[in-house]
Order: C-alpha cells, then structure tokens, then sequence
C-alpha cells in the first residue's frame, strides 16, 4: 500500500508528472504547500454558488468503487427490470399529471362559474352591490393563493419553468411545492389576475415526477436529464395524459361537473373557419409577426425591470408586503374588468346562424360570446365585457371564433389590449404562481383580430376571418416573447386542429422571434438569468471563439485535498467556502501533487455524517473496508435539500481522525486542454450536462488513439465486460506491464495508488464554467 508520501512505480517519466503538478496561488506550477487546500479568492467567480441556493445538477457517473461494485453484482435480469421500471413510473406520472391538471381547471372553472353567476344575478338589481361581490369574491381566491405561496411553499411562486432546466433550487421540487402549485394557481388564475396555469402545470408535472419517478433518486436512480432516447417515454407520458384529459372532459359533458363548461383546457378548434388566403394576406401577416416581436421584446423588458425593483425594494420587506402587493394587484385587476365595459355602450345582436350554436345574449353566467352587461336592451351585448367577463380559456375561444364579423369593436379591443398588457407586465413577478402562456396568448388576439378587421374592411374578401388573425396574433406575441419557434409551432397547430394555417404560423414565429432577438433574450432566459440559474443557450457566445479554457479561469484560485485528509481539515474546507467540488491530490514520484480525481461537497458530507470511514493512520486505507457503501448513499433526497455542514456534529476525538477519499471520489472527470477554445467548452457543456471541468496543461505524451470503430463493440456474454475491466486495470507503459502487490479484487485501487491510467494525472489550472455549484 502506498502512502501519501511514498514515490509512485517505475515507468512515470518527468513528462507525465511535469502536467499533473498542482498550480500555486499565483499560477506557478510548483505545488501549493504540499496536498493541502488551497485558500479560495473571494473573487473567484467560477467558484460562487449561484443566487437563491441554485446548484447545478450532477448528471455525469462517478465511477468510483462503489459504482463499480454495484454495476458488476448486477444480474443479467436487470436491464429489462430497469427499462420496464421505467416505463411504469412514466405511466404514474403521466396519470398523476392528468389529474392535476383535471382537478385544477375543474376548480377554477367552478370558481370562475359561480363568480360570474352570482355577479349577474345580483347586478340585475344593484350594480354596486354586484361590483362588491365580484371584488370580494377575486380578492379572496387571491388573498388564498398568496396565503398559501408566502407561508406554506415560497418555491410554488411564479412559473417555474427557469427552475426545473437542468438546476437544483432549493425546495423546487418539494411535496409542499406541489401541494402549493395547485392550490395557489387555483386562487391566482381564478381570482382573475392577468396570468395562466400552463406555466405552473409545468412545474406541477416535474415535481409529481420527481416524487414518483425518482423518489429522491435514492431509490429507483433515474436521472431527468433531457436525452434523445427519453422522447418516447415523453411521448408516452404525453399521450397518457391527453387520454385521462380527455376521458374527465367526456364525462363533464353529462353537467356532472358544475361550471366545468368546456373545460378550460386551451383546445381551441377553429376549424371551420378560414379555409385558404391570398397572397395580398401575407403583407399584414408579416406585419402581425413584426409586432409581436416589438411588444413581446418590451413585455420581457418590462417585466425584468419590474421583478429587479420588486426583488430589491419590496419583497424583501417580508411576507406582508407580498400579501398587500397580490391583494392590491387584485383591487385593481377587479376594478378595471368590471368598470370599463360599463364605459362602452351596448351593440345589437347580429343575425346569426342557426346551427352556429352562438346564443345571442348568452344567458348569465354562463360561457361563451355576446355577453349582456349594462346594457338597456335583451338583443344587446357588451362587446368588452365579452372579453372581461369569461375566464381566459372562453375569451381566447371568442376571439378565435369564426363567422362572428363585427362582434368586437376596434375601441374594446384596443382598450382591452392595454390594459391586459399592462395588467400581465405588473403582475407577472408576484407572490403567486403564475403562467404567461394564456395571458401571451390573450394579448396577441387581441391585436390580431385588430388587423384582421382592418384586412376584412381593407380587402373586401369574404373568406377572410377575423379568428384566424387572432390565432396568428398570439403566434406571433409568443415567439416575440417566449422565442420557442418549433414546440410554439406544434403546440398552436395541436390547439386549434387547423393543419392548413400551419405556413402562416411558421411565417408569423419566425419574423417575430427575429424582431425580438434583436433587443433582448427569451422571457424564460431573462427570468433565468435574473435569479442566477444557470441556464446554457443552445449555442455559445461569438466572443467564446476568440476565448480558451485558461482564460475562463485565469483568475480563479484551486481548493484541494489530499487524498487522506484529517477530518478537522475537511470541516474548515466546507465551511469556509460554498464550493460544491474539490480536487482530490496525492504525492509524486519527486514530492510533486497529482490530481487523482473529484469529489463532491454532497459526497463529503455524506461521509462526514455516516463516520464509518473515519480512521486513525494518516495512511490510505486498505481494501477491505470498502463494502460499506452503495451508490444509493451518496444520492441527493427528493427534497433538494440535501444535507448541510451545520447538520454535521463531531466530537474533539473525531475531529482529529483522518479520512480516506480514494474509493469515493470520481476518478475519471472530464478535463480539456487549457488552449481549447472556450466555445468548444461551452459545447460539452450544454450536450453532456456536465457540472465541473478540469484545464490541463497540454499533454505531452498520447497513450492511444480511439476511433467510432473502436466503440462498436459485441456483446458475447461476460466477455466485454470482463476484457474492459482488465483494460482499464492492467495499464501498460512503454510496453511494460505494471507488477508487484496489486489488488486483484480492487483495480480502482490499483489504478489511484500507482497512477497510471491517464485520466487520473491533471494540471488543474482552474475549473470552467461556473463548476463548483
């Protein structure tokens, strides 16, 4: 057994060790004082974690030694096991996310119902009185929402959508979150607030999939990362969920389900309407997708501006603030729907198809067009108040309604446009959960139907509809705001079941996604970005190309520790920085410090806390000691929480004993030459989700060459396995082949104490890419 101070075999040239020497503070390529930790610089930015306890995820494999115990004990029965476990848990998760979503549109439908109802019935004897209740009514489903975010699950606020790409924040997944998700989007949406529940059914999928699917990982190891080969199980879970929505939707229809009405899910079918355009249409359409792209660029200004003033100057005044701020939003939201349309004079109903199924006024109450509100006559609607007094779901449904010319005047919709659009820029950042699929969606109909009208009066064409210029409408505010040109595309030709409009939808998404790139980034990126989640585009930044690795860490400072470390050392280390990752060195030939892996801050506490592997020699440990383990020890719960330094406690004897870090670390991380231009690191980056990098000095000696053809390898049972194992154990240098007291039974032992497999010998310069979080 080799000890942190003995020389490493025979056959390790100067040239190997001259690249594996650990930096000092000031980037020499001496040692820095032994194995020992490094000082962190405050200014280290590459080191920092991110704001609001953001971590990045851990989805690359640490192979230590208790991996690969566990993957050579597996039975030839458990791939199969482990696929079919897989596709159960995407069964659950699809079925579960159904019947969220079914539970919470059956209770904002029913709320929004009764709502209205009650606001009609007493209007037809006070409208004073009516206006009461209808603020009472909307406050109350507010105040319970923001209740609800601020006191019980303060994760379940806004979307949601930023925090579950790819990162780790703090209680994001949590049962009370999700508990929080659907009781506060039932308050938030169905108390009238200018936002939607699409967003946060997103967040409510992920956490039902997280306390299913991984139960903390702990349990099933099923990693979330986005990979090609997840599509259909995606789309598994997708299709289960369209036949538990559908099947709720059918069986509402029987009245069983209240103000289900046509059950708020934003299926909008519009088929029957235009059949075909002309050429002379294209014009206005380009001009529709340009001004989505002008105001979905200023509606994520906007709403960045807010949410920064809002994060530095109000919500940190505490919970009451968060409370008054909601309730106030909603005074105002509630005051405006139901004043303005009493503003607006009554329209005559006009002559409609009989077998339209258009009701011309629609009873009180109830969903659909031509609302009578304030008005003198029984054959009069308010053409405002058919916008105002629907939930957003039956709006959108009106709006792209065909064969109902001259339902909107050009004054509701431009007074409605404003002051939604501004409604959804002061309320998205709230205390609330809160989507702007819906309210996106609302805001381009709106301004769509607009120039559908003036096309209309313009063009003189019959065929031409209003409702087919609303759905482009909201295309084009969605691509300016959102800038998800292809899932947009599906989604809004699934939602309206109209394949015919699907060039004109390319058309509008891809001119406004062009408008707004021009000013700023996605309303998801800059939220993102805002709350410091780290979040990677699909492409790097040009400049990156005219950047190395070195130079993304120049400045940054390297916090190691020795392969056997005293367990005092090991607390200073964690609590004297928020690292999440650490070097782990051991001694040269001459003295010098190898890098012979990775460790992680969540492994470390693990170990500190277990204690079974603390020990008295300073010297590694020996192999017999290594079965305490599993890989399911080292897994973070479902609670992302995790654990902490402080929940760590130690006697004075403990302290003093020292640790093995061999058989635990990652001995294989992924390391780039320091010259590789930064995009090309950027790239690993975002395709292989990785979390830390390693700069190296350039090699100067290559031990092989791997080719495609190198990787087709057959399966001919134990074979391949076995002749891997033995590749990666043996090792060979200079036609040698390594002897002496080897561990037959333990090659990742063999492999950290002589050093010769080449993924264990780095020159850390510094780690890239934000890594230690």
């Amino acid at each position: 057994m080799l000890s942190g101070d003995q020389d490493l075999p025979d056959g390790i040239g100067m040239a190997r060790l001259a690249w594996t020497r650990l930096p000092t503070a000031d980037g020499a390529g001496a040692g820095a004082e032994g194995p020992g930790p490094v000082p962190a610089s405050p200014s280290s930015a590459g080191y920092e974690l991110f704001a609001g306890g953001v971590e990045s995820l851990d989805y690359e494999v640490i192979e230590n030694y208790a991996y690969r115990e566990e993957q050579a004990q597996r039975s030839k029965f458990w791939v199969p096991y482990y696929v079919m476990l897989k596709w159960l848990f995407s069964l659950l998760i699809g079925v579960g996310t159904g019947l969220a979503a079914i539970f919470i549109n059956l209770a904002v439908e029913n709320f929004s119902g009764w709502k209205y109802a009650a606001t009609f019935a007493i209007i037809q004897h006070s409208y004073f009185v009516g206006f009461f209740v209808y603020i009472v009514f909307n406050l109350a489903l507010v105040f319970s929402s923001v209740y609800i975010v601020t006191n019980f699950a303060p994760a379940a606020a806004g979307s949601g959508i930023p925090e579950i790409k790819g990162v780790d924040t703090h209680g994001i997944l949590l049962f009370r979150t999700l508990v929080g998700k659907i009781f506060g989007s039932i308050g938030s949406v169905g108390g009238g607030l200018a936002l939607g529940k699409e967003g946060p059914l997103v967040h409510t999928g992920a956490c039902i999939a997280s306390l299913l699917g991984q139960g903390g990982s702990a349990k099933y190891h099923l990693s979330s990362r986005w990979r090609s080969h997840l599509m259909w199980r995606v789309f598994f879970t997708s299709a289960v969920v369209a036949v538990v929505v559908r099947s709720a939707m059918n069986w509402c229809k029987s009245g069983k389900c209240g103000h289900f009405g046509s059950g708020g899910f934003i299926i909008w079918d519009i088929s029957g309407g235009q059949e075909d355009y002309s050429y002379q249409e294209l014009l206005p359409m380009a001009i529709i997708g340009v001004i989505g792209g002008l105001l979905g660029a200023l509606f994520n200004q906007l709403t960045l501006y807010i949410t920064k003033w809002r994060r530095t100057y109000l919500h940190k005044k505490g919970k009451r603030v968060k409370i008054f701020e909601a309730c106030l939003i909603s005074l105002v939201t509630s005051t405006i729907s139901f004043v303005l349309p009493l503003m607006r004079k009554c329209s005559s109903c006009p002559q409609l198809e009989t077998n339209s199924g258009i009701e011309c006024p629609r009873p009180p109450g109830t969903d659909g067009n031509f609302v009578n509100f304030y008005c003198s006559k029984d054959n009069e609607y308010n053409d405002l108040a058919t916008i105002f007094f629907n939930t957003q779901d039956d709006a959108i449904r009106n709006l792209f309604s065909a064969k109902t010319f001259h339902e909107y005047s050009a004054q509701s919709l431009i007074t409605f446009l404003v002051m939604f659009y501004s409604l959804a820029v002061v309320t998205f950042g709230t205390a609330v959960p809160a989507g702007q699929f819906v309210p996106g969606i609302m805001i381009g109909s709106t301004y769509g139907r607009l120039v559908g009208m003036f096309v209309v009066k313009f063009y003189k064409k019959l065929n031409v509809e209003e409702g087919t210029y609303a759905l482009l409408g909201a295309a084009s505010f969605l691509g300016g705001s959102m800038r998800m040109t292809v899932s947009l595309c599906v989604i809004m030709v699934e939602i309206t079941n109209n394949l015919k409009l699907l060039p004109l939808i390319m058309l509008v998404l891809l001119i406004s996604k062009a408008v707004g790139d021009f000013f700023n980034e996605g309303l998801y990126e800059v939220q993102a970005q805002l709350r410091g989640i780290p979040l990677l585009d699909s492409r790097p930044k040009q400049v990156m190309r005219n950047m190395s690795a070195k130079d993304a860490c120049k400045n940054q400072k390297v916090v190691s520790l020795p392969r056997v470390s005293r367990i005092v050392d090991i607390i200073s280390v964690l609590r004297s920085n928020k690292h999440n990752g650490f070097p782990v060195v051991d001694r040269g030939q001459n003295g010098e410090s190898l890098v012979i892996g990775l460790i992680l801050r969540s492994h470390l506490l693990v170990l500190l806390q277990s204690k079974v592997d603390f020990q008295n020699s300073p010297f590694p440990c020996g192999p017999g000691i290594l079965n305490r383990h599993n890989t399911s020890d080292f897994v973070k719960p479902a609670s992302s929480k995790g654990k902490s330094i402080d929940d760590i406690h130690l006697t004075e004897d403990e302290l003093g004993l020292y640790l093995d870090l061999a058989p635990f670390l990652n001995p294989s991380p992924y390391i780039v030459p320091e010259d590789m231009s930064l995009a090309k690191v950027y790239n690993l980056f975002r395709q292989l989700g990785l979390r830390h990098i390693f700069v190296v000095p350039r090699p100067s000696r290559v031990v092989g060459l791997i080719t495609r053809q190198d990787l087709l390898l057959e399966e001919n049972g134990n074979n391949v396995t076995t002749e891997l194992q033995s590749t990666s154990v043996r090792g060979q240098l200079n036609g040698k082949m390594l002897s002496g007291s080897t561990h037959l039974g333990h090659p990742l032992l063999d492999s950290i104490e002589f050093a010769h497999v080449n993924t264990f010998s780095f020159f850390l310069t510094g780690i890239t890419g934000k890594p230690q979080t």
